[in-house]
């Protein structure tokens, strides 16, 4: 491939400052015929060892490229996913927000008619203790009737008024 094939396998694209990956090899088996086509077409050790590293550095570029890119996807999917994660529990905290409101309506509600049996309760006691009262004075006026009427038909005793 020579220096000039590196160039072009590895070529930066000036606009975006990524690699052109038209001319990377794709898999393994590709990058070992690059480094075998390198080494076969050197003329000595010093150019062979040249060459290697420079298929070499080629890789590692062409794999810190590709990891970025990988990298740059799964941001954008894990950011897509939070962001969904997030619209969902905006939803549920907007449905929890009106359920609390509610929740809280009722237990004012609730202590409101708590209050107002107790007021019942106070006043039914006020009312029996007023309704046994008014019993006991009945069955006194009850008995003084009574007594007052078998008072009056008794022989012996006469009304002072007539004699």
């Amino acid at each position: 491939m020579g220096e000039d094939g590196f160039e072009q396998c590895f070529a930066c694209n000036s606009a975006s400052g990524e690699p052109a990956t038209n001319n990377i090899p794709k898999d393994g088996s590709e990058w070992v015929d690059l480094l075998v086509r390198e080494i076969m077409t050197s003329s000595g050790i010093e150019d062979a060892r040249a060459r290697a590293f420079r298929a070499l550095d080629v890789l590692e570029k062409s794999i810190v490229a590709w990891a970025n890119v990988e990298a740059t996807k799964n941001f954008h999917n894990e950011s897509m996913i939070l962001k969904e994660q997030v619209k969902l529990l905006l939803g549920e905290n907007t449905i929890l927000k009106k359920a609390v409101a509610i929740q809280h309506q009722r237990q004012k509600e609730f202590e409101e008619k708590n209050q107002e049996l107790e007021s019942l309760k106070q006043l039914l006691s006020r009312y029996q203790e007023q309704l046994r009262k008014l019993e006991v004075n009945n069955y006194a006026l009850a008995m003084h009737l009574k007594q007052a009427q078998q008072g009056s038909l008794m022989p012996d005793r006469f009304h002072p008024d007539i004699f």
